[in-house]
């Protein structure tokens, strides 16, 4: 009898994800991860970590299954946490998720369940996992969720080649109001739970507090830049290779206070990213303004009025060599090799067509489409026919 290590979080998706693999005739545990101690950063009274760990238990309970609590909150501070310091610091936006996945599900979490003498670590992410002998060996695929609304391979996309060998994804093909149905039908408590917000396994944490206790806040001018700015209506040069045109349209716009004017004022840079709408408090415009660009040296942020403002869009973007991850490793291209993918910036995005073109120094991805917002420090992701192929931290 195959076992099996749940990541019980006390949610719908991984309480279903037990149900489903104990009729499958699995011997499956509970572990619910412990992931924070800090209750000064957490919105509402009520400790998140506490009730959900009860729901996980009670969950146990009904299922028959052992249960217990794993504190990973060392380890979750020093990878994920003190990483998004830094990153907001450098003025990047990181994805903790993503991260979280990497080296906390499948990493620390992992090799608590391969203790326990665990054969396969199961979570309830909406993806789907498949197998292929390939040169006479078995390469995993990590496949897009059935249910288009919350597909979340996308999450998945650090994993490799030895961590999805030992993961299962059982409602990867089902959809959310089926996996509610199943959790009514087995009665289980967490059937109707609301799904839960904020940072992966931290509650709701209010982002700016957060930061701020370790960031200090610091005054700066936010300046508007108008949409006939010289960059964007200069002509294009002429380019001796793909190359050189690649690197072109990947250089983002550099900014001066003098190129537009100041509107208002800010409390730090490295609190705002780009494409973000809220939290500026500036009036007085036709459209909304958006964050274009922010400036953590000279702790200057760089507005544009309106969605459609160009300085929010580019259609290529780089990923250097050390950030480039294929999950198929198969697959990696070598220098001057092209590949045809569908790929996406952010979660819940929808897939856009891009060329990956491989250089010496790193990864271009070229889109059909100009994207809005890119941002550095947030992953890429590309995809062929529903398979996550690789991903990378855009530069």
């Amino acid at each position: 009898m195959k076992r099996v290590v749940v990541g019980l979080s006390g949610g719908v998706d991984s309480s279903v994800t037990a149900h489903l693999l104990k009729e499958q005739g699995y011997e499956v545990i509970g572990l619910f991860m412990k992931n924070w101690h800090d209750d000064s950063v957490t919105i509402s009274n009520e400790c998140p970590w506490l009730e959900d760990s009860n729901d996980a238990m009670i969950v146990a309970e009904k299922l028959g299954i052992p249960f217990q609590v794993v504190d990973l909150s060392e380890q979750y501070k020093e990878r994920i946490v003190d990483y998004m310091f830094a990153e907001y610091e450098k003025g990047r936006t990181p994805n903790p998720d993503v991260l979280c996945n990497r080296e906390i599900k499948f990493d620390v979490f992992m090799d608590i369940a391969l203790k326990l003498g665990a054969d396969y670590v199961a979570t309830g992410h909406y993806c789907r996992k498949a197998e292929e002998i390939i040169d006479d060996k078995p390469v995993y695929k990590l496949l897009a969720g059935k249910d288009n609304n919350k597909d979340q391979s996308y999450f998945l996309c650090q994993l490799s080649q030895q961590q999805l060998a030992k993961a299962l994804f059982p409602i990867g093909e089902l959809t959310k109001p089926e996996v509610r149905e199943i959790a009514k039908e087995a009665d289980l408590i967490t059937a109707e739970k609301k799904d839960s917000q904020g940072l992966c396994f931290i509650g709701k944490v209010r982002l700016p507090e957060f930061l701020q206790q370790k960031l200090q806040p610091k005054k700066g001018d936010i300046v508007t830049i108008p949409s006939d700015f010289s960059d964007y209506i200069k002509e294009q040069p002429k380019f001796e290779s793909k190359e050189e045109e690649l690197k072109y349209l990947s250089t983002k716009f550099t900014y001066n206070k003098t190129d537009g004017k100041v509107v208002g004022i800010h409390q730090g840079a490295h609190y705002f990213t780009k494409g973000q709408r809220k939290g500026l408090n500036v009036g007085g415009t036709k459209e909304a303004l958006y964050v274009i660009e922010t400036d953590v040296e000279e702790n200057v942020i760089y507005t544009g009025e309106g969605k459609q403002h160009p300085g929010l869009y580019r259609n290529v973007l780089f990923v250097a060599n050390e950030e480039i991850h294929w999950i198929r490793e198969d697959l990696t291209l070598k220098p001057s090799e092209t590949m045809q993918v569908e790929a996406r910036i952010r979660y819940r995005q929808v897939l856009e067509q891009a060329t990956l073109y491989k250089v010496d120094s790193g990864l271009y991805v070229e889109f059909e489409n100009k994207q809005s917002a890119i941002q550095e420090g947030q992953f890429v992701a590309w995809y062929k026919n529903e398979e996550l192929l690789g991903s990378g931290v855009i530069s």
